[in-house]
């Protein structure tokens, strides 16, 4: 997860199951990535032998390869490092996932709407913050607003990076860069056709180059 000065970068967020290399591959192909999320569907755990695939194939590329949630796999997998979703006892499973990958791996952690978890988890050392969109919000346009808000008030303050989760279009990824949003999340389901998911990637990375800089 190599940030480069100035400029946002895509973070992608591929979610595991049937053709999950096969659009990781043409996610890639499509547009520069600097990082991989690799996530489970909801209810499931990471299934190693797919996970690994997954793993080599970011990191062929020259994208930095994490593990949501599962530090003892990204250990195992040699993977670059862990996301952490946020959740009570957010900074103890920061330590816990920190002794487990070691000092050089990526630690980020998920901080939702919390400024407080935010700062917490930087001082504790967490290697980035990530703001998104909570699961289940009933109003989907505050929610986006609030995580603008966050993104700005973050990059005015601190110099750790930060993610912004959940971008769902081109629109929104060049409004995050513009408020200052080092990486811009973008997540590809397991049901997403190919084409779809190499041109959505390409008009995201469109999108935060031809944005003013934040």
């Amino acid at each position: 997860m190599v940030e480069q000065e100035g400029s946002t970068q895509l973070f992608l967020v591929v979610e595991t199951g049937l053709s999950a290399l096969d659009r990781l591959i043409a996610a890639l192909a499509a547009a520069p990535v600097a990082s991989v999320l690799i996530v489970a569907p909801a209810g499931q755990a990471l299934e190693p032998a797919l996970t690994e695939a997954l793993v080599e194939c970011a990191q062929s590329r020259g994208a930095a390869a994490l593990l949501f949630e599962d530090a003892e796999l990204a250990q195992r997998l040699a993977a670059d490092g862990v996301h952490l979703p946020h959740g009570r006892d957010i900074e103890e499973l920061y330590h816990s996932a920190r002794r487990t990958v070691g000092p050089d791996a990526i630690v980020g952690v998920q901080a939702e709407a919390s400024r407080h978890d935010a700062m917490t988890l930087a001082e504790a050392g967490a290697d980035y913050v990530a703001f998104g969109i909570p699961t289940g919000v009933h109003d989907s346009e505050a929610a986006r607003e609030r995580r603008l808000e966050l993104v700005e008030w973050w990059a005015e303050i601190f110099d750790i990076p930060c993610v912004a989760l959940d971008v769902e279009t081109a629109e929104d990824a060049a409004l995050l860069a513009q408020a200052g949003a080092d990486f811009v999340g973008v997540r590809l389901g397991a049901g997403e056709a190919l084409s779809d998911a190499g041109e959505r990637l390409r008009a995201m990375a469109e999108a935060v180059a031809a944005a003013p800089a934040g």
